[in-house]
């Protein structure tokens, strides 16, 4: 009875081991399945949520056009609510133009970038030109992520060594069009054929820690573009650039821009405004503790002769030049190319602070160039300390033309050209500055 009993004990032991082995090896199996069709969401911190663009055909050897597999991906992680579309480090991907569209999407929708988007060299790729090579549109809540990088490659563009004939149209590395909620973080946008990153026709935009890197030489190759969109946080941020380092259009209202660093560039611009007699609106920008360096200019407004609309309740505070040519201007005589002539419409300028802008220069410390017929209004200086760059600066003093204001504190150099009295032609700004 005993033997038998051991018989029955050893067979039952047996039996439960074979049981756990065959639970354990299925667990594991299915968990190496789940790795393998995953492996790098994992790493990178996926869920079921995400989408790998390598798990639908992309290839990121930096030579196969993965155009189409970003597309499929894009399609997928459309019709899930937060889902993730993750662009894995590791790879390059070759990438001609594309549209993400909003149309039928979920909200918010990451776009999480850790490997590198390159763009196509060939002139075929790009038609008879385009506007834009990445482009998201209509979408709400919609955020790009993480350590990657957007290569636009833009020397063939800027200055055809190759011989490539690139078209004459040359476009943004990264558009938003018409879209709520957008956030841009971490990533680097580099070498962009035109403007690095643009946002137009948008609301409610948050962009950190983000750099662009491109030579101070590259034509027209803005850091940062707005036009037509309000209630904006930039923070955080390193742009290098050819042209404006961060430029607010017509249509910008609730701006808000501090702990920047800029340059090369052409400093950070409102404008230019006003273009072909048309009207714009700018309202309530903040830009404050920035810095820059080797900028063309620093703190400016620009617009065309023959605009109309406005551009008031601006403050420019806590600003650290450093051998920038310019660093605070007013002009309303802007005619980039030339084939410009006087005309008596402008875009008004109202109600300007400088606060604590300190450092070198070394061409003109302030400009103020306003309007014969619709003078600068509200100008108003705080704490201004700005010293020729040594062996570079010329010995200009500051120069104003039709600019109103107050000299709240002594200045360096002195600017004693600022109209302290009211402007004769206030009278005449409600019927052209209307917005």
């Amino acid at each position: 009875m005993c033997r038998l009993t051991l018989k029955c004990l050893s067979l039952n032991f047996l039996l439960l081991i074979s049981l756990f082995s065959s639970r354990f090896g299925t667990c594991d199996a299915r968990y190496s399945v789940y790795w393998k069709g995953n492996r790098r969401s994992i790493a990178e911190g996926g869920s079921s949520g995400t989408i790998n663009v390598l798990d639908h055909g992309a290839k990121g050897d930096g030579t196969s056009d993965d155009t189409k597999a970003f597309e499929d991906a894009w399609q997928v992680a459309c019709k899930v609510a937060a889902s993730t579309l993750l662009v894995p480090s590791g790879s390059t991907f070759l990438v001609g133009p594309v549209s993400f569209l909003g149309k039928e999407c979920k909200e918010k929708i990451v776009f999480q970038l850790e490997g590198k988007i390159i763009a196509p060299t060939s002139a075929s790729a790009w038609g008879s030109g385009l506007l834009q090579w990445i482009e998201f549109k209509a979408l709400q809540g919609i955020t790009i992520k993480g350590k990657g990088i957007i290569d636009g490659r833009g020397s063939v563009w800027w200055n055809d060594m190759m011989g490539t004939k690139m078209p004459r149209t040359k476009p943004t590395a990264l558009r938003f069009y018409g879209s709520n909620g957008v956030t841009v973080s971490g990533i680097t946008i580099q070498n962009s054929p035109q403007t690095h990153l643009k946002f137009d026709n948008c609301i409610s935009i948050q962009v950190s820690d983000f750099t662009t890197s491109s030579p101070g030489d590259s034509p027209n190759t803005d850091g940062i573009h707005l036009q037509n969109s309000q209630d904006a946080v930039i923070y955080r941020s390193t742009l290098a650039c050819g042209d404006d380092c961060i430029s607010i259009q017509t249509g910008c209202s609730n701006i808000n821009i501090h702990d920047v660093d800029c340059g090369p560039g052409h400093g950070i611009s409102i404008g230019g405004l006003g273009k072909d007699n048309t009207k714009a609106c700018v309202s309530n920008i903040t830009v404050r503790d920035v810095t820059m360096h080797e900028t063309t200019n620093g703190v400016r407004i620009k617009s065309w002769q023959g605009g109309s609309g406005s551009v008031k309740q601006v403050m420019f505070s806590n600003i650290q030049v450093s051998n920038v040519a310019n660093p605070i201007i007013i002009d309303q005589y802007y005619c980039d190319g030339g084939g410009c002539h006087n005309e008596t419409s402008a875009v008004a300028v109202s109600n300007i602070n400088y606060i604590n802008i300190k450092g070198t220069y070394t061409k003109e410390p302030v400009r103020f160039a306003c309007s014969d017929s619709l003078p600068c209004t509200g100008i108003s200086l705080s704490t201004i300390e700005l010293k020729p760059a040594t062996g570079k600066a010329s010995s200009l003093d500051p120069f104003c033309w039709k600019a109103h204001g107050e000299l709240k504190t002594k200045t360096l150099p002195p600017i004693q050209c600022l109209k302290t009295e009211k402007s004769p032609e206030a009278a005449s700004r409600s019927n052209n500055d209307a917005c």
